[in-house]
């Protein structure tokens, strides 16, 4: 892609998910990882904290940054009703989401930051997710066979539970993976236009 070949990208994530869509998506880059502090205001609204840790994740960037370099950072929080899981600490916390889960509906927020040298640009994807209901011994499968310590929620769309058990989804499949392809590339544009 032409437009973007004078630039340098950046992928401030160790998400194999997210490099995998980033690279599908056409660009070049390179990733670096950041190790940051993921905490968030208690009072923020569950639709503003992913975008809030994007921030926080591109803010410890900004001292290596060039003028030609194309910071993308991104953070993915599940929202059901008014708790917000993030990734499970052990086994036991994910059972306990995907049970809440079960049956039900909840809300992925991704919060997104492309920064240069000069320039910030913030924004929020949401997506709507709805499960079939699923038993104890097909959650324990899936944690056995997946471990989905790392994903906000206990789960990956692109695995076997999102396959057997998401009945419905509104709005953007690679949002719920954690990178909204469409809102990033749109953006994108614009930001270096």
């Amino acid at each position: 892609m032409k437009k973007f070949d004078q630039y340098s990208i950046i992928l401030g994530s160790g998400s194999p998910r997210r490099k995998a869509l980033l690279s599908q998506m056409g660009f070049s880059f390179k990733q670096i990882v950041k190790e940051i502090d993921e905490s968030f205001p208690k009072e923020l609204p569950s639709a503003e904290v992913a975008e809030y840790i994007s921030r926080k994740k591109a803010q410890a960037f900004e001292s290596i940054l060039s003028k030609d370099d194309i910071l993308i950072c991104a953070d993915t929080v599940v929202a059901y009703g008014t708790s917000i899981l993030g990734k499970p600490t052990d086994e036991a916390e994910a059972k306990l989401m995907l049970q809440k889960m079960s049956n039900s509906h909840h809300l992925v927020y991704t919060g997104v930051s492309i920064w240069s040298c000069n320039k910030c640009l913030s924004f929020t994807d949401t997506s709507e997710v709805v499960f079939s209901n699923i038993s104890d011994e097909e959650i324990q499968y899936y944690i056995d066979q997946y471990k989905p310590f790392d994903k906000a929620g206990a789960y990956g769309i692109q695995e076997w539970l999102g396959h057997n058990f998401i009945k419905h989804i509104k709005g953007s499949y690679t949002n719920i993976m954690g990178f909204p392809t469409e809102k990033i590339y749109r953006n994108l544009q614009s930001f270096i236009s």
